[in-house]
């Protein structure tokens, strides 16, 4: 007896990595590191950072020098808005994860 395959409609790669993230259930893990290397793209600040902690929203970075965390406390608003437009823009960042989303808070430790 032949098997007969039907043929399905196309599925777009985007689509197909975007389940996989979702069947394997890696997205948060994935999504945390998309969220340091925007730190590290945003801030220009990753060589000095000791340390990264991301939970409910809120990016906690250790850093090995007191003049450059007192410049980039000034300009936390301004961080935080390129950092998830640059998480916006990354097509591996998946938006409606309900544990691992964008950055609300920046803390500089």
């Amino acid at each position: 007896m032949a098997v007969r395959i039907h043929r399905k409609e196309a599925v777009s790669m985007d689509k197909i990595v975007e389940a996989y993230i979702k069947s394997m259930k890696i997205a948060v893990g994935l999504n945390t590191q998309r969220i340091f290397a925007a730190w590290d793209a945003c801030s220009g600040a990753g060589p000095y950072t000791l340390r990264r902690y991301f939970r409910g929203g809120k990016l906690y970075i250790t850093l090995n020098s007191s003049v450059l965390r007192s410049q980039l406390v000034l300009q936390k608003d301004l961080l935080i808005e390129k950092m998830n437009a640059f998480l916006q823009q990354d097509p591996l960042f998946t938006q409606d994860n309900k544990t691992v989303g964008f950055v609300e808070e920046l803390i500089l430790k």
